[in-house]
């Protein structure tokens, strides 16, 4: 109850905090005032009102970082630990695998093989030509595969 109340007044002093600062004038806006301009048709006086308007948001600003400081303050020493929940398999240490044949142990190098393996390049088949009849498009064929007798 005492946060929801907080939270309200938190953002009621910043709604009267922006309008406080959007009525203040600019720092340019004192230099036509030197020459009279209308500084005594004003509500506060010849002075204007940046003594009252300044003082307000001064003490608004206080309020405001006061609120914001003592919410989260009570935010991290009401808080809770949070409970252990049950992960299943994901929970669980992995179980060390027996390595493999030829895998290396951890922190071994690995050794170079004995011999470079063979490769064995694939000759160039000519693809067969296409029969005059058909208006299907011939597959590529495969290295070692025959082609499909003609119809």
């Amino acid at each position: 109850m005492l946060m929801l109340i907080l939270n309200v007044v938190y953002v009621l002093v910043a709604i009267a905090m922006i309008a406080l600062i959007l009525l203040q004038r600019g720092a340019g806006a004192a230099a036509g005032s030197g020459f009279g301009a209308g500084a005594s048709g004003t509500v506060f006086g010849a002075r204007g009102a940046s003594n009252f308007l300044s003082k307000s948001t001064k003490w608004l600003a206080v309020v405001f970082f006061g609120i914001s400081l003592f919410m989260a303050w009570y935010a991290s020493h009401s808080a809770r630990p949070a409970q252990q929940q049950s992960l299943g398999l994901m929970g669980e240490p992995a179980l060390p695998a027996a390595p493999a044949a030829g895998v290396p142990a951890p922190g071994e190098m690995p050794a170079l093989p004995a011999a470079p393996a063979a490769t064995e390049v694939p000759s160039a088949q000519p693809a067969a030509p296409a029969p005059a009849d058909s208006g299907t498009v011939p597959q590529p064929q495969q290295p070692g595969e025959t082609a499909p007798p003609a119809q």
